[in-house]
């Protein structure tokens, strides 16, 4: 596919084990990939690379995907840039889930194999393309 060639995706996790192998596998699909490890990481990449879609680890320390995503849509040219969140946690609060729609997120569970990857990636992707 040639337009996902020049597609940008930021990978933020805490851990970096996830981090680089989503990364791996988005590259061999041909995405342009960047990865952050804590959320204000996340955020200055974010400003630093304007990505085309986010995928964000759900539960890290400090500031968690939550907090990131309220703090990304704060700006207004990045409110369109969707979001994935991903997590382990199979039982989020009905709270949770319910900001996370509000704020325009997808809501993944890990783990997530290549082809669930790559298809999120290109779900997300058709929002800016």
């Amino acid at each position: 596919m040639a337009e996902t060639g020049a597609s940008k995706i930021l990978i933020v996790d805490d851990d970096e084990g996830v981090t680089q192998t989503f990364a791996r596998m988005l590259r061999l699909e041909g995405f342009q990939v960047r990865t952050a490890v804590s959320a204000e990481t996340g955020l200055q990449a974010a400003e630093d690379s304007h990505p085309d879609a986010i995928i964000l680890d759900l539960r890290m320390p400090l500031v968690d995907g939550l907090g990131f995503l309220r703090r990304l849509r704060e700006h207004a040219e990045y409110r369109s840039i969707p979001v994935a969140i991903v997590t382990g946690d199979y039982f989020l609060d009905d709270s949770v889930s319910s900001e996370l729609r509000e704020l325009g997120a997808e809501l993944r569970f890990k783990p997530l194999w290549l082809e669930d990857l790559v298809g999120l990636a290109r779900k997300l992707l058709e929002v800016t393309h």
